[in-house]
Formats: C-alpha cells, sequence, structure tokens
C-alpha cells in the first residue's frame, strides 16, 4: 500500500499553528509531508510573523501528486491567497473529482467556496468566516470543532489544530494510529 502522502498549500499570511500542527502530527503518525508554498520555495512571513520554510514550491509539488489529503491551514490573508490561486483551484478539483481528501481548518475553508469544491457539504469554519462560507446557501454549517463529511474535514481555528490533524491521521491510517500518535502528546480530554 505504501505510506500515505500529505500536500500542506502554505500561503503567505497562513495561521503558523493550523499549518505546523497538523504536519506535525501527520509526521508523527507516518504520513509522508509536504508543505509547499504557494509563490515558491522563499520562507512565508504567516499571520504572527513567524517564518515558516516550505520544503518545496506549490508547482514542483504538484508534480510528485497525487496526495492521499491536500490540506488549506487558516489564516485571513493565507486564507485569501489560497482563494485567488488558479493553482490551487486546479488542485483541489482534481483531488475532489477523484473524491480524495481534502482538510481546511479556520478562515481556509473559505477557499472551497471561492472555488467551488464540496458544494452541498457540512462545514465549519472560524465564527468570524461563517458568514463568509455561507453566502450563496452552498453548505450546511456545523458548530463542531472539526466536520467530517465525506471526503471533506473542516475545522474552526487554532485551538483545534490538534483535533483537525487527529482527524487527518484517523481519517487515512484509522483509529488505532491515531490514539497512538496522541497518546504522546499529553493533550487535555
Amino acid at each position: 500500500m505504501g505510506s500515505k502522502r500529505a500536500l500542506v498549500i502554505l500561503a503567505k499570511g497562513a495561521e503558523e499553528m493550523e499549518t505546523v500542527i497538523p504536519t506535525d502530527l501527520m509526521r508523527r503518525a507516518g504520513i509522508s509531508v509536504t508543505v509547499a508554498g504557494l509563490s515558491g520555495k522563499e520562507p512565508v512571513q504567516c499571520s504572527r510573523d513567524v517564518m515558516i520554510c516550505p520544503d518545496t514550491s506549490l508547482e514542483e509539488a504538484r508534480k510528485k501528486g497525487p496526495y492521499d489529503v491536500v490540506v488549506l491551514p487558516g489564516g485571513n490573508l493565507g486564507a485569501q491567497n489560497l482563494s485567488e490561486s488558479p493553482l490551487v483551484k486546479d488542485i483541489l478539483k482534481d483531488q475532489d473529482t477523484k473524491k480524495g481528501l481534502i482538510a481546511a481548518i479556520c478562515a481556509g475553508p473559505t477557499a472551497l467556496l471561492a472555488h467551488g469544491i464540496g458544494f452541498g457539504s457540512k462545514v465549519t469554519t472560524h465564527p468570524l468566516a461563517k458568514d463568509k462560507m455561507m453566502n450563496g446557501d452552498h453548505y450546511k454549517y456545523s458548530e463542531n470543532r472539526v466536520e467530517k463529511d465525506g471526503h471533506i474535514i473542516t475545522s474552526r481555528g487554532p485551538g483545534t489544530s490538534f483535533e483537525f490533524g487527529l482527524e487527518i491521521v484517523e481519517t487515512l491510517l484509522g483509529k488505532e494510529v491515531a490514539a497512538q500518535t496522541k497518546g504522546p502528546l499529553v493533550l487535555k480530554d
């Protein structure tokens, strides 16, 4: 079967915790994660001025696909940059067509709306992104911290990053691996 593969798309203005925590959790679980810079391989300035160095550019990462999951971190500016990218649209459309897993957190789900992905799904977002997400009646809204509907996983914000990452792990590798990944983290239940 081989190792599962994840693509995390890192755009300028991404929320740091929503980028790093799911990446860390997936790697702990044995998933091969590629953090791809939307605008190239240069370090990316995130929403709280933390610089994150992508593994490669999104253009390069796309050539090495397909991926078992495509992850969209939030952050208002980050989500806006994801929403405006034709390359992100192509990657999401490809993933959606084959019913591959798509995971978006905080304001990240607004990129799904912008690119017409997952219409009819039950989703959640950061509370401040709810009105934007529900504009046009394309989704059913959930107040859950993590919402999984079919091949779409959404989550609410920095404080749900662990649950979001563990949901991706569980979906790709099962409950047992998710539990083994969670154990050493000393998370509060």
